[in-house]
């Protein structure tokens, strides 16, 4: 006979409910980018971090977003390859990769960051008075989680 399993409600299990709606967000505002502008998820992600935080190479994208090196490096290797940014061999250490947006990148981001803004006041206006909240919860969970 075999041992019975714990009890465990899966419907709150905070870890899967976060994977479940950070998967259905993106994908929301992912279906927009990707008519316009044919990008994926993870080049979205490159572009921002490179228009919107100090992180420039490889390396400091994977650690921020929590992105696996080989997809950083396949979304980073579509947006040189479109014209979107160029990467260079970082002067003080030679196994970085630093990366730049080109003109054409940081008008992409121009005209991106409407959507997103428009998707987030979507999601701000359906939460209302909950956002405080919500928003100091997700700073604590980043902080402890060393993001």
């Amino acid at each position: 006979m075999s041992t019975p399993l714990p009890d465990f409600d899966l419907d709150r299990y905070l870890p899967f409910r976060f994977a479940v709606v950070a998967s259905r967000l993106s994908n929301e505002l992912a279906q927009q980018y990707r008519e316009k502008y044919d990008i994926s998820i993870a080049e979205w992600r490159v572009l921002v971090n490179l228009a919107y935080s100090d992180s420039t190479s490889v390396r400091d994208i994977e650690r921020r977003v929590s992105m696996e090196k080989s997809k950083v490096s396949r979304a980073v290797s579509r947006l040189e390859e479109a014209g979107y940014l160029t990467k260079s061999v970082d002067e003080n250490d030679r196994r970085l990769l630093q990366l730049e947006l080109t003109e054409s990148g940081t008008e992409m981001v121009r005209d991106l960051v409407p959507l997103a803004q428009s998707y987030q006041d979507e999601l701000v206006a359906m939460l209302q008075d909950k956002m405080p909240g919500l928003q100091d919860a997700l700073d604590d969970l980043m902080q402890g989680a060393d993001l």
